[in-house]
């Protein structure tokens, strides 16, 4: 279920590619805090990379994505580039109340 949504989260189509990096680390993130405590790691990844495959090709973030999942089972013991992306501010409620569609 979590996988699922992370994968939906990620799936916004065309984007910069620095906000899919970001963003797929966010999925990345996501999806490993909420593995279970004795979880298969190398198989979940596995898992995860099958199920978010066929996103990759229209979906930047989904493809930072699977490329980390890919470095962790690839190389397992080396750590990954992993941020949090920088603090902004994006407007507030100024900018949600233009951006919603007009009844």
């Amino acid at each position: 279920m979590l996988l699922e949504r992370t994968i939906f989260q990620l799936d916004r189509g065309p984007m910069p590619r620095e906000e899919a990096r970001q963003l797929g680390q966010l999925g990345y993130m996501q999806w490993i805090a909420g593995l279970p405590g004795n979880a298969d790691y190398l198989r979940a990844a596995r898992h995860a990379y099958d199920k978010a495959g066929p996103f990759m090709m229209r979906s930047p973030a989904v493809a930072e994505f699977c490329d980390l999942l890919l470095a962790s089972i690839k190389q397992p013991l080396m750590p990954l580039q992993l941020a949090m992306p920088q603090r902004q501010r994006r407007g507030g409620a100024n900018a949600r109340r233009s951006s919603r569609m007009p009844l």
